[in-house]
């Protein structure tokens, strides 16, 4: 069953036991990470857990910008001097995510970190527009050059930065479900933020999805179910300020070097959390108009989008079942496991 209302994966269920039901939450990859699986076995459903944990640090360590010895940090400090051999697997990601940008013409970018390290969204700090112009002039998903046959990264301009922010959650909630496969788990949820896989079923019923109100935390529009797919959401409202009336947040516009302002929220819904996380900061940056498009030509890939005066739009696939839960704004409802 295909999930088609969900506008920010704020999951809810309860927490009351069953044998071979386990669930963990933990703050990694600066966000809070949510597993919650089925196993007979409770050996085994606890390995499952701790394989989860244990992945989303190891790409932690590996994938962060904020951390010195991560891999992703050596290439940012040392690939606009020369290129840097990396590891198969951020060869890979690095492909996929350029393989986006040529898919979106650019509105997704992982080099927008170029100006987007100028934002302090804890300190409301923000570039000035002299500062703004000559970053965004770094921001060019060409002058990331990746050489197959070396496995190795290089920047065409010196200033230039990289950051995986809108593709590595949704990668790392990929491979907790495939080290979940191969330990036989099958009724499973791994959530990093905004970017969340299911597979099977919950207590034999399907995962149950609450569609938040980017405006209001505690809204809720509509409770959906879901089996065997993963949501993205990428929303105006977890990193942000305002100042004089203007929200500055982290979807950067790469072309801009400002905070994307024509939609609160972006949710994506398709077979992988890696496509579903590019896509949903993709259609962010290029809007209504132009997100929906994109979405409306690509297949198994459906879309619910809130405009920046709170109104919803859904792409073509969904429009027959929009109104099968139609939402409220109000408390979260109850929702039985």
């Amino acid at each position: 069953m295909r999930c088609f209302f969900c506008l920010v994966v704020t999951l809810l269920f309860s927490t009351n036991g069953m044998a071979g039901w386990l669930k963990k939450e933990a703050d990694i990859m600066g966000t809070r990470i949510v597993v919650e699986l089925y196993h007979q076995d409770p050996a085994v459903a606890q390995q499952g857990v701790q394989t989860v944990l244990a992945e989303m640090r190891r790409i932690d360590a590996a994938m962060s910008p904020f951390i010195d010895s991560s891999e992703l940090s050596l290439v940012n400090r040392e690939a606009a001097q020369q290129p840097v051999k990396i590891s198969a697997e951020l060869f890979r990601l690095l492909r996929r995510a350029n393989r986006v940008s040529t898919l979106t013409h650019g509105a997704f970018d992982i080099t927008f970190a170029s100006v987007g390290y100028l934002y302090d969204y804890r300190r409301g700090i923000r570039p000035d527009d002299e500062q703004r112009a000559r970053a965004t002039t770094l921001v060019n998903y060409h002058q990331l050059q990746l050489n197959e046959v070396q496995q190795t990264v290089h920047f065409v301009k010196s200033g230039m930065r990289i950051d995986l922010g809108g593709i590595a959650k949704g990668y790392a909630v990929d491979r907790c479900m495939e080290l979940l496969e191969q330990l036989d788990i099958h009724n499973a949820l791994v959530r990093a933020g905004g970017d969340s896989r299911v597979s099977g079923e919950r207590w034999g019923r399907p995962w149950s999805i609450g569609v938040r109100d980017p405006r209001d935390r505690e809204g809720v529009v509509a409770v959906i179910p879901l089996v065997d797919v993963a949501v993205s959401t990428s929303g105006d409202y977890e990193r942000f300020f305002e100042r004089d009336g203007v929200r500055y947040h982290h979807i950067i516009n790469p072309r801009t070097g400002d905070s994307a302002r024509e939609l609160q929220s972006a949710t994506i819904i398709g077979s992988d959390a890696t496509t579903t996380d590019a896509l949903s900061t993709s259609v962010f940056v290029l809007g209504l108009q132009d997100g929906m498009k994109l979405i409306n030509r690509l297949p198994g890939i459906d879309a619910i989008l809130v405009d920046n005066h709170g109104a919803l739009h859904y792409s073509n696939d969904l429009e027959p079942a929009r109104n099968l839960h139609s939402g409220v704004n109000g408390p979260s409802p109850a929702v039985a496991p």
